[in-house]
């Protein structure tokens, strides 16, 4: 099984926000998940970005793939170079 952190779409027409997941990479991407993570609304003024970092760090540990968008949310929010200064 491949585990992606990704985004998955909430929020009504034309005023997007996302939830941060922990999904199968098979599944759509509104579909199932394993984990809730956080959430993130690009809308917001300022952006409104939170994730639980402990268990981001503790799935990225386990192999999850962050896709390109929550990997650069995740550097953003410091979650990926903690990481690494952990190791």
């Amino acid at each position: 099984m491949s585990v992606k952190m990704r985004l998955t779409r909430t929020g009504a027409k034309k005023r997007p926000s996302y939830r941060v997941v922990v999904a199968d990479s098979r599944y759509p991407r509104d579909g199932r998940f394993l984990e809730i993570l956080g959430h993130y609304n690009p809308i917001a003024d300022p952006v409104e970005f939170e994730i639980d970092q402990e268990r981001a760090l503790d799935w990225l540990k386990k192999g999850a793939q962050p896709s390109d968008t929550v990997r650069r949310l995740l550097k953003k929010a410091g979650v990926i170079g903690t990481e690494a200064a952990g190791e």
